[in-house]
């Protein structure tokens, strides 16, 4: 393995664990089977989850409110509660959250809130009353 995907691994694992406080599995079976792929990926990811401080153009709580909305489009309901959840933590609102929601029901039906958006918002909801702190 070159030098350049050894350091692309270290950067994607580096912007997982600064995020998300963790490279999830999926992502670490395709490091450890698919290194150039997840290299490549990870270098995608540093340069996305970058916040405005290190060059970003929009804050991560926005970034983590869009692949939630995205994931919830896609299906990926344990995907889209984990950024929601982060979003939430980095200060959005549940309305927010809903409102952003009802535009994925706009674009995908309401099938995209039957099988993954009211979990999330619920899900949300739950950390919120829990008192999780905010930033």
């Amino acid at each position: 393995m070159s030098d350049v995907t050894k350091k692309a691994i270290r950067k994607g694992i580096d912007s997982f664990v600064a995020t998300f406080g963790e490279v999830p599995m999926q992502y670490q079976l395709l490091a450890h089977y698919a290194p150039g792929a997840f290299a490549g990926y990870g270098l995608m990811r540093d340069f996305v989850m970058r916040d405005q401080a290190a060059g970003g153009a929009l804050d991560l709580k926005m970034k983590e409110f869009i692949f939630a909305l995205l994931d919830v489009q896609g299906g990926f309901t344990a995907g889209a509660k984990a950024h929601a959840a982060n979003a939430v933590k980095l200060g959005l609102t549940l309305p927010e959250l809903a409102e952003g929601l009802a535009q994925v029901i706009m674009v995908g039906g309401i099938t995209t809130w039957n099988t993954a958006g009211a979990e999330v918002l619920q899900h949300c909801v739950e950390i919120c009353e829990s008192g999780v702190p905010q930033a």
